[in-house]
């Protein structure tokens, strides 16, 4: 078998994971297509059952067109088997992210005309330095399927973040399950310490950090993340919920008052977060203070998750807040989401920024706000806002600011497309 497809679902990680595989397989001579390839890989998400679902359709459609197809990922190591009953050529890997790759490349096996080095050909790259979490939230399966926190060390993260610099990459994404708990104790790294040195890579316009807990928002790294140049000035802080009841009852490590005051000095921040609405026994007086805290927090940006009872989990056998509800706290909190995006790039008219263009017209700026801008991809252009649409905001006249990256690539085969990994989520 020569040729290959790639599916992910989910998070950030998941695309690194997804993209480690087809590295690995791309470096062993195989050919990855867009249609009509002989292998699939899914790689999976098991968050919510929705996730587990959509995992289960994208692999079971894959069967039909593919000669086989590799189920990786968290729903492959969720406990309960989501996968059973497809198609004999669907094959469940259930292995830590680090070990799939080389599983994957040595069932398929390798062919001739093996390859030094597969770029991904976008301006954003996502480097993984940490896997694992070691807390126990009452309704996370993620330490069920991902195990306990462990770090990269840091001279393999630099070494990355170098390559994807001198690939062409402009911006890179330092990501991880649980990332404020990097740790290279031996090399004597935290991750504020990474972050500076991240910054300062050659080539790299600009550093973002995926998710990170709000304990680990500390003095620090605030201040790593203000000196280091490349920086964006974006946090997403998940929030989960804004009643001390029941952030309690979830295993949460805060309160509200702690996640307002360790936000309190990122006012100028563009700050993002999760919430989780339908909780067991969240009334309607505990959702009016989520409302209450990621206004105050400044927040201009919730991604919304019903809650769904996982397996394995303290809270697998209670769903108590009605389907019915959940919607109407969904859409709620969504609304005002929306408006509360909308208010902050009103702030942009008017107001210079650098926007990196990462597709035809669009392009994000300092602060991870999107821009609606005219420019070659991966160039970083000065814009001032004009005005503000429901897609982001409308650039007045831009710049060159640096030139971009050389994007030619040697010749691909007749149906290749560059990176073609697909995002389900």
């Amino acid at each position: 078998m020569g040729s290959f497809s790639i599916r992910f679902l989910g998070c950030k990680v998941s695309h690194v994971d997804a993209h480690a595989i087809r590295e690995r397989l791309l470096a062993d001579g195989h050919t990855e297509l867009a249609e009509a390839a002989e292998i699939a890989v899914v790689n999976t998400c098991c968050v919510t059952h929705e996730a587990v679902r959509k995992s289960r359709h994208a692999a079971s459609r894959a069967a039909r067109t593919h000669d086989r197809v590799y189920v990786t990922g968290c729903g492959a190591n969720l406990a309960a088997d989501g996968f059973a009953g497809l198609p004999e050529n669907v094959i469940v890997v259930a292995r830590r992210s680090e070990e799939t790759p080389e599983f994957v490349a040595g069932d398929v096996g390798a062919i001739g005309c093996v390859q030094g080095d597969a770029r991904l050909d976008r301006v954003r790259a996502f480097v993984k330095v940490q896997d694992g979490c070691s807390f126990s939230c009452a309704f996370c399966v993620i330490p069920l399927v991902r195990g306990q926190s462990r770090s990269r060390p840091a001279a393999a993260v630099l070494a990355e973040v170098r390559r994807r610099a001198e690939q062409g990459h402009r911006e890179v994404v330092l990501t991880g399950i649980n990332l404020g708990c990097y740790r290279d104790r031996e090399a004597g790294y935290s991750l504020a310490r990474l972050v500076r040195e991240a910054g300062a890579t050659p080539g790299l316009a600009r550093l973002r950090l995926s998710s990170i807990e709000v304990n680990h928002v500390k003095p620090e790294l605030v201040q790593a993340l203000r000196e280091t140049p490349a920086a964006a000035r974006h946090l997403h802080v998940p929030l989960q919920s804004g009643d001390d009841h029941v952030l309690r009852a979830m295993h949460r490590r805060y309160d509200a008052a702690t996640f307002l005051r360790r936000l309190g000095p990122l006012a100028d921040f563009n700050l993002t977060t999760d919430v989780i609405v339908g909780f067991p026994d969240e009334d309607e007086a505990a959702f009016r203070r989520t409302l209450a805290v990621v206004a105050e927090a400044g927040v201009t940006k919730v991604h919304v998750f019903p809650y769904s009872p996982r397996p394995g989990t303290a809270t697998a056998a209670a769903d108590t807040v009605a389907a019915a509800t959940k919607r109407d706290r969904s859409e709620r909190l969504r609304k005002a989401s929306r408006a509360a995006s909308l208010a902050r790039w009103r702030e942009k008219i008017g107001i210079e920024d650098d926007v990196l263009v990462d597709r035809p017209g669009r392009g994000y700026g300092d602060d991870y706000s999107p821009w609606l801008v005219q420019g070659s991809i991966g160039e970083l252009v000065r814009v001032r806002g004009r005005a503000v649409t429901e897609e982001g905001i409308l650039a007045r006249s831009s710049r060159r600011r640096r030139r971009s990256a050389c994007w030619t690539s040697s010749p691909r085969p007749p149906g290749s497309r560059g990176s073609r990994i697909t995002a389900w989520w």
